[in-house]
């Protein structure tokens, strides 16, 4: 049981225990396990990328440095768009980060006060609207349409939310859980509606390039005038293996940039100079890694989807971008209950849809983002529970 200190903030001990956290930790360190229960695959950080922050590390890299990120960093995520998405920008638009998770929570603190509404997409990674509810302004849901397997915006619905304390929408593609993926008339749409009522848009971009369909996924980018309202959140742990590093950065109009500066001042004042210098690496020599990481990902992909779908059990399709499976199993209707049977029965560790709010529960994600051969093993395994549940 929980004991909660009633001499704690309200809005601390309002900050609720992860869904997905709480299976993690009930099957952690099993022998056999396969965990695909969070976003992460099985491969260590390349060397080239290790080396770099290393040889910083070892050559004194260690002071206090730029808050917002040391220039060679700044430089070399413009490099990045300007390679990926055709995109010109300023440093002055760049603000390095600890993690993804942290982009996201500025962005929040950046665009609203307490008692303002943001709307986002549901099912949606519950992160995000737990730092909405811990920032004090009000999450708003719009559940996205589920039809013969496929996720799908409807655009009036999402303005139908819209409301005078609404000041953003947060708005991530290709998503995490579902692997929805926004295409260019959905983005255009989303900017359209954010013109009209003034509203900022929050971009979770971090899987932009894992898109299974030719290319990078679309992106605001490709739509945005330099005036629009747009604050984009990414991070390194996907595309180079990086999740522990907790680095990440944002895209923002360079009018923000005093208040970022004294948000990540207040917050962390920086990311660590020597993990600068790995992330540098990754951005200027990792594409060749990025473009194998993807690939890896789609055949993993196609092996754990086709292996379910085929036993008629199973609601899904294969997800246009991200790095997830989200499958809806004949009769089950608490994903939560069904998880903990699972990892007991199987050793696959899934994430509960129950975690990831209205429109999920029904739903069981699971990570792909690992060897073939290990998703081959978990897919025969899920296969033959299925069957007999």
């Amino acid at each position: 049981m929980t004991i909660i200190r009633p001499d704690i903030s309200a809005r601390a001990a309002a900050a609720p225990r992860s869904g997905i956290g709480e299976i993690v930790t009930y099957a952690r360190g099993r022998e056999n396990l396969m965990p695909l229960w969070i976003g992460e695959g099985d491969l260590p950080t390349p060397d080239f990328i290790t080396r770099a922050a290393s040889d910083a590390l070892l050559a004194g890299e260690t002071f206090y440095t730029w808050t917002q990120g040391i220039p060679a960093l700044r430089e070399a995520i413009v490099r990045y768009y300007a390679r990926h998405y055709g995109r010109e920008l300023s440093v002055d638009n760049i603000y390095v980060t600890g993690s993804g998770m942290q982009s996201i929570v500025l962005a929040i603190q950046t665009v609203a006060s307490s008692g303002d509404e943001i709307i986002y997409l549901s099912p949606a990674w519950p992160n995000v609207v737990n730092a909405m509810t811990v920032a004090e302004a009000k999450p708003v849901t719009v559940e996205l349409g589920f039809t013969d397997g496929r996720w799908v915006l409807d655009a009036e619905r999402l303005e139908a939310a819209v409301n005078s304390k609404t000041r953003a929408l947060f708005i991530n593609s290709p998503s995490n859980p579902t692997g929805w993926t926004a295409t260019l008339d959905d983005l255009k749409a989303v900017l359209e509606l954010a013109r009209k009522h003034g509203l900022w848009i929050i971009a979770d971009e971090i899987y932009g390039l894992y898109h299974f369909n030719g290319g990078r996924a679309p992106s605001f980018m490709d739509v945005m005038e330099p005036d629009d309202r747009i604050i984009f959140a990414n991070s390194f742990s996907k595309n180079w293996c990086m999740t522990g590093w907790r680095v990440g950065w944002m895209v923002a109009p360079a009018e923000t940039g005093q208040t970022l500066t004294n948000l990540i001042q207040y917050s962390t004042s920086g990311v660590a100079q020597f993990m600068q210098q790995g992330a540098i690496a990754a951005l200027d020599h990792g594409d060749d890694f990025i473009r194998t990481n993807i690939e890896r990902a789609r055949t993993s992909r196609d092996i754990l989807c086709d292996a379910l779908i085929a036993t008629n059990r199973v609601e899904t399709r294969k997800p246009d971008g991200a790095l997830y499976a989200f499958l809806k199993i004949d009769g089950v209707t608490d994903s939560r209950a069904e998880a903990f049977r699972i990892v007991d029965e199987t050793g696959v560790g899934m994430a509960p849809g129950t975690a990831f709010g209205p429109g999920g529960a029904a739903f069981m994600r699971a990570c792909y983002l690992r060897d073939p051969g290990q998703i081959e093993d978990a897919a025969q395994r899920l296969s033959d529970y299925i069957r007999r549940r």
